[in-house]
């Protein structure tokens, strides 16, 4: 996307072209398919890649972060035009998707790899997430037990991890040989991750449709 700036009449003859400010979020949302998936048809969002952030260890990988005790979530990297989608919206759209009440994972996947949590880089986006966080408490009338914490390095997920949920690839799940895609959607129906936002948001949760 681009955009003309110029300046009076000068401007108007002579309009200079310039490349519309790319961004960057990271949150942890639960499984990092979902969540991936979910920001990825927000308009504005160029890019959604999973990985794992929050931990001690260099380049984890899936089977570190699973067995516990890197203290790394997973997490998705946002990137975005910020003149199509702001951070706010953003952050507006990420509590209506999440169970920030559940300090334990999210909805079927348990342990420490699975909780939320927001990860900020500026004081600016810091200020942002605590008034969603505020904005989520007064609406749930919950507790909410999201985190918001300073960024550190994200570490990109392994490639079979990114797609997943529009991969076209045969694997094996509990009801039999599925392409990724129709797995993708086998698995997150049956961890009841819709079923629990819409149960907690109503009409403003997000991405359930």
């Amino acid at each position: 996307m681009r955009r003309s700036v110029g300046f009076g009449l000068l401007g108007l003859l002579f309009s200079t072209p310039v490349l519309a400010e790319t961004r960057t979020a990271v949150v942890a949302g639960g499984c990092f398919w979902c969540v991936e998936a979910n920001f990825e048809s927000v308009p504005g969002v160029q890019e959604v890649i999973s990985g794992y952030t929050g931990g001690t260890l260099p380049e984890p990988s899936y089977d570190d972060v699973s067995a516990g005790g890197t203290g790394h979530y997973e997490a998705v990297q946002i990137i975005y035009d910020s003149d199509r989608v702001t951070y706010a919206e953003l952050m507006q759209l990420f509590f209506r998707s999440i169970d920030p009440t559940d300090a334990g994972g999210q909805f079927c996947d348990r342990g420490d790899s699975y909780r939320s949590a927001i990860f900020v880089t500026t004081p600016e986006e810091r200020a942002i997430a605590e008034a969603a966080k505020r904005d989520a408490r007064a609406e749930l009338g919950q507790k909410i037990v999201t985190p918001i914490r300073k960024a550190s390095t994200f570490w990109p997920a392994e490639d079979y991890h990114q797609d997943f949920y529009k991969g076209r690839s045969i694997i094996l799940t509990r009801a039999g040989p599925k392409r990724q895609a129709s797995a993708y959607k086998f698995y997150r129906a049956a961890c009841g991750r819709d079923a629990r936002v819409e149960a907690l948001w109503g009409a403003d949760a997000a991405f359930t449709k």
